[in-house]
């Protein structure tokens, strides 16, 4: 048997999936991947994404509103997160966070965004999921100040940014998500990022259907891929596959409390 592992980050309800969804879930499981968090990233999709965990044991979701998305659909409020985090299978808030690459003309509106999201993890307990690109001063500082307004879990979810964002949110209790990324040939500053942060902070992902690692670059990623980058993580930390699969998994039912907790009985229907 391949062993445990979790996907923290994927979008099953993307049209990649239309076609194939059932087998999708089925490979992933066939390579040991038990759980997987399906991320919504508008709040009028919301009920798709819901219907895909409610429909599949395996699958949990997040909801959020991505940073691109800011402005340019539904906002998010407090309110409605901690409304929408009432469902069983509602495991985590975001994904949220900043994006100066695509969207920098919404930036005031994103850290905005961002603080709402955070306030609904303090209030819900539930962990909150960061997309950071080219804004890792803002989001280090933003992620600062919340902080020290109350606790919350974190992931900054298929991390790629630089040192020091890696190392404010450690320092914050955070953990760093390792996607595909992390096996690409020209990721040698960010496998040593990885390498040295503290093993106990670590997941894994997929971003699917982003950011497949190889041999499959540039195709459709999936689920069960997550296993790739666990190699690649093992490889970074000295580790086997297994004891690397084990301590992620740990990780993540450390930080996504709820998912680890979830019976199949409490499904909704």
């Amino acid at each position: 048997m391949p062993p445990v592992l979790a996907d923290s980050h994927c979008h099953l309800d993307f049209p990649d999936f239309a076609d194939d969804l059932p087998q999708v879930i089925e490979r992933a499981q066939a390579a040991g991947v038990t759980r997987m968090v399906s991320i919504c990233t508008r709040l009028d999709q919301e009920p798709r994404v819901r219907a895909i965990a409610e429909a599949h044991a395996p699958v949990f979701y997040a909801v959020g509103v991505h940073p691109m998305n800011v402005g340019r659909s539904p906002e998010a409020t407090v309110e409605a997160l901690v409304a929408l985090a009432r469902h069983p299978k509602m495991v985590g808030i975001g994904e949220t966070g900043i994006d100066l690459h695509y969207s920098a003309d919404t930036r005031d509106a994103q850290i905005e965004s961002l603080r709402v999201h955070a306030e609904a993890a303090r209030r819900t307990g539930l962990p909150l999921i960061i997309h950071a690109r080219d804004a890792d001063e803002d989001v280090a500082r933003v992620l600062r100040e919340e902080r020290a307004a109350g606790a919350f879990g974190c992931v900054m979810h298929c991390f790629s940014s630089g040192r020091a964002l890696a190392e404010e949110a450690l320092s914050l209790g955070f953990h760093l998500s390792m996607s595909g990324i992390a096996a690409f040939k020209r990721s040698d500053a960010l496998r040593a990022i990885f390498r040295d942060a503290p093993l106990d902070r670590i997941l894994v992902e997929t971003d699917a259907p982003y950011l497949a690692p190889p041999p499959h670059r540039g195709k459709r990623n999936e689920p069960a891929h997550v296993a790739l980058t666990a190699q690649v993580g093992a490889e970074l930390f000295g580790l086997s596959l297994e004891a690397f699969a084990a301590a992620t998994t740990a990780n993540f039912e450390r930080l996504f409390a709820k998912a680890a907790a979830w019976a199949p009985q409490e499904a909704t229907a």
